[in-house]
């Protein structure tokens, strides 16, 4: 079985388990609970975890009630009894949310049952481990969307950064670390599987080079989980960036991320001392700590998924994107379409930036990419490929095709080259201009009078038709189960 079949037949088991009150997001959490039991025998780690509580004796058990009752004293006392920091990081607080012997007992003997390695002996694992966690995302009673950028723009904003052998790299709003496995990835296909670095250089790489912060024990825990799965000794921190702590966060040659949108609870300032233009917006206090985190080398490089908002807000946020400017050559916005995100109708971009050496008048101008007008809806009939960025990638790489970007482009920005591309959806503004907007960057959208009809029309359009995918979606899965039960 491919890895998408296995995720989904996974996946299908939480219908099974819908009759014990269990939430999709609670399904993923104790999916992750036995699934980390799994791992530790296949990969071989089974020497942290007490000898009661191996995955072979939970799989022969043939009492259930044993062995749920079992399951549940080792979830409450392993994360103090196993000598693995990160076990007792994925289990801290652990507990179940099954109330039935016999359902724990369908969820290991189906797990069990699953091969793991593809045809080339190929270790699948992670790939279904991000494959359920997109599927949690795309649920909207899971609630989760909020901790999953769409993978097809995590991959090219990293193939874009061109990160390299050696460089640090973080995520201060890590989410379920998408971004630091994406570029992990990235540098693995590059060195066969970092088989062509010597130990130290590869010992770097697995523990060192890619790091995040979390702030929800949920997200921290899928984070870490997906980490492992992928093979990734990363440092991913259970804290929050924007108070004192995030201080400590910084001297990265890359930074990818997209922070969580809104405002502190209660109107609240970041509670670190260090930024110049405190706000109680969330967007605008992540950016300022990003671009003051990167090294100040002249090739530090980050790209940021931001809300409209920070584009054209007033007072703090005008000074906040002029310290950017000073301090970083803002050389991209990318205005990404909207209904990519689980909330319908929020209105994105990327910032591409990178951090200069000095401190002032660091960007000439910026180059903007229209995604959004006069473009398809995306969602479950439409699904959002990394193909959508054809155009803008030829565009960003001043002439470099979508199927030879990780081949030739070195991560060099070459504005002659940027010149030469003919697209309507392209376009240069002067720092002068902008400064002439009150240094407004909500720029670089095509001026059409058709999108005001589009936007009214789009949306309702766009609701209907995910809502009838997902009812077939739904019938789908219902056959399935319906299939298995037999």
């Amino acid at each position: 079985m491919s890895a998408d079949q296995i995720a989904q037949k996974l996946w299908n088991l939480c219908n099974v388990l819908r009759d014990d009150g269990v939430t999709y997001h609670q399904y993923l959490n104790e999916l992750t609970y036995i699934l980390f039991l799994k791992l530790s025998e296949v990969k071989g780690f089974e020497e942290h975890i007490p000898e009661e509580y191996r995955w072979r004796g939970f799989v022969e058990e043939e009492d259930n009630n044993e062995a749920f009752v079992r399951y549940r004293k080792f979830l409450a006392e392993i994360s103090n009894q196993s000598s693995s920091a990160s076990i007792q990081e994925i289990y801290t607080n652990a507990s179940t949310s099954l109330r039935k012997p016999v359902n724990f007992n369908t969820l290991v003997q189906a797990i069990d049952k699953i091969d793991w390695y593809e045809e080339d002996d190929r270790d699948t694992m992670g790939d279904i481990y991000e494959n359920l966690l997109e599927k949690n995302a795309t649920e909207k009673k899971s609630g989760a969307g909020q901790y999953f950028t769409p993978r097809p723009l995590i991959n090219v904003m990293v193939d874009l950064l061109v990160p390299k052998i050696g460089e640090r790299w973080n995520d201060p709003a890590a989410g379920t670390f998408g971004f630091m496995i994406s570029a992990d990835k990235y540098l693995r296909d590059k060195t066969d599987d970092y088989y062509a670095l010597d130990e130290k250089e590869r010992k770097f790489q697995e523990e060192k080079a890619f790091s995040g912060v979390e702030l929800v024990g949920d997200a921290h825990r899928l984070a870490l989980m997906n980490a492992r799965l992928h093979g990734m000794e990363s440092t991913i921190y259970l804290n929050d960036t924007l108070t004192e702590f995030g201080k400590s966060i910084k001297n990265f040659d890359g930074v990818l991320a997209n922070p969580p949108f809104g405002t502190k609870k209660g109107g609240e300032r970041p509670t670190r001392d260090d930024f110049t233009f405190p706000t109680s917006n969330k967007q605008l206090n992540f950016l300022q700590h990003i671009y003051r985190s990167l090294k100040k080398d002249g090739k530090a490089r980050a790209a940021v998924v931001l809300p409209d908002n920070v584009l054209f807000e007033d007072g703090d946020g005008q000074k906040i994107r002029r310290d950017l400017m000073d301090k970083c050559h803002l050389h991209t916005i990318l205005r990404l379409p909207t209904g990519i995100f689980y909330a319908a109708g929020v209105k994105t971009n990327v910032l591409f930036f990178t951090r200069a050496t000095s401190e002032t008048q660091n960007t000439p101008g910026v180059w903007f990419y229209d995604m959004r007008t006069n473009v398809p809806s995306y969602g479950k009939r439409t699904p959002f490929t990394e193909k959508a960025f054809e155009n803008f990638i030829k565009a960003y790489t001043g002439g470099i095709t979508f199927d030879k970007i990780e081949e030739d482009f070195n991560g060099i920005v070459d504005h002659k080259k940027r010149q030469k591309i003919k697209d309507e959806r392209w376009q240069y503004v002067t720092r002068d201009e902008i400064a002439k907007k009150s240094d407004s960057l909500d720029l670089g959208l095509i001026a059409d009078e058709s999108i005001s009809q589009a936007e009214d029309l789009g949306e309702p359009i766009a609701i209907a038709e995910e809502a009838l995918a997902e009812i077939n979606s739904i019938t789908t899965e219902i056959n399935a189960m319906i299939k298995e039960l037999k």
